[in-house]
């Protein structure tokens, strides 16, 4: 149960650190995430803190939702995300969090939605040898091969990876460091690549302890 901020990935760049060094980074524009709602314990059971991000057009938001957005005293936005925290005191509703709660070479995990590659076969999609490029093979240098033995057991073992649907599902990559804050732009660099293609939803929060 860590704080957060939500985000959009812009795309990668590179930055020197001081010994001159090319460090690949990964632009993130984080907030400003206005607080649309506080989960208690006393009345929900947990404690949580729901944040708002990304425009969205008044007259695409479905009336419910319009109520809850005003009962805030927020704009409509895109996304909504709740992060789970220990102590809510100080949040209120309207109230903004900003890329400034996370300091240079803090240690996050980021959460996203990794780029869909539609159906795959087992070479691309679990990196299988395949078959034999010459020597009177034909027709077979990308087939998955034998998926089990023999009669015994006379079955595939679960877990055994087939060709299918490829990418587009939710993945964290942990313990990424920060490698610079641009509070005055919102913005946040964090060093190596994260899930999802450019202008998507990412969810950056502070490593647990």
């Amino acid at each position: 149960m860590s704080m957060g901020i939500l985000g959009r990935k812009i795309g990668m760049t590179q930055v020197f650190d001081g010994e001159g060094r090319a460090v690949p980074v990964t632009v993130v524009e984080a907030g400003p995430c206005p607080v649309l709602a506080v989960r208690t314990r006393e009345k929900n059971g947990y404690t949580a803190v729901v944040l708002a991000f990304g425009e969205k057009k008044a007259k695409k938001v479905a009336r419910p939702m319009k109520v809850v957005f005003e009962k805030a005293g927020i704009e409509p936005k895109r996304w909504i995300r709740e992060f789970r925290v220990e102590d809510t005191a100080s949040f209120q509703p309207g109230t903004e969090v900003l890329a400034s709660i996370f300091e240079n070479g803090e240690i996050v995990d980021v959460t996203g939605v990794s780029k869909g590659k539609g159906t795959a076969g087992g070479m691309k999609r679990y990196g299988w040898g395949g078959g034999p490029a010459s020597h009177g093979q034909s027709k077979w240098h990308r087939r998955p091969g034998s998926s089990g033995a023999h009669s015994y057991p006379g079955r595939v073992f679960k877990g055994h990876g087939n060709p299918g649907r490829m990418g587009n599902e939710r993945v964290t990559v942990k313990n990424l460091k920060v490698a610079a804050i641009d509070a005055e732009n919102n913005l946040i660099l964090i060093k190596g690549a994260i899930p999802g293609a450019r202008n998507s939803l990412v969810m950056v929060r502070k490593k647990q302890h």
